[in-house]
């Protein structure tokens, strides 16, 4: 098989770097999906497609993982980005009744960023600290026993 040509985007550059540094092992796809994410921001279709064609995968296998765990995107982020935990716990403590608030207050849904793209909002089906439920993460700072307000009060200091 032979190898694609890198587009002239140094950002392939690095990630072909991360396929070669894992011998181009099919079974290194997740952490090359991470890697990718990392290097791009999200996993848009041409880097899926040249990460199949690199590791002589079909793009469906590529796809298929991108879809299946929550972590990866396939859409760019916003500026700021909020993570409102759905497992049990936290759907019992309320989290459904925070994740609707944030909805319409910021007119978005899971998984949309706002018109300005200074918003994403994300969910995670557990983030593995239901002593704190309910919780978020907002850019990247995990914050625990949340509400409403306590949630409003977050963002908008994300949002400056």
């Amino acid at each position: 098989m032979q190898k694609p040509k890198l587009p002239d985007d140094p950002r392939y550059k690095a990630l072909d770097r991360t396929m070669r540094k894992h011998g181009f092992d099919r079974f290194a796809l997740i952490e090359i999906l991470h890697s990718a994410q990392e290097t791009f921001g999200y996993l848009e279709d041409d880097v899926m497609r040249f990460v199949a064609r690199s590791l002589g995968l079909p793009l469906s296998r590529v796809y298929g993982v991108a879809t299946f765990y929550s972590h990866f995107t396939l859409k760019p982020k916003g500026e700021h980005v909020c993570v409102i935990c759905t497992g049990t716990a936290c759907y019992i403590k309320g989290a459904n009744k925070i994740l609707d608030g944030i909805c319409k207050r910021h007119k978005l849904k899971d998984g949309e960023t706002t018109e300005d793209n200074k918003l994403s909002l994300l969910t995670a089906r557990c983030l593995g600290s239901c002593g704190l439920a309910p919780l978020g993460v907002f850019d990247g700072r995990v914050v625990g026993f949340l509400d409403e307000d306590k949630t409003n009060e977050k963002i908008e200091e994300m949002l400056g």
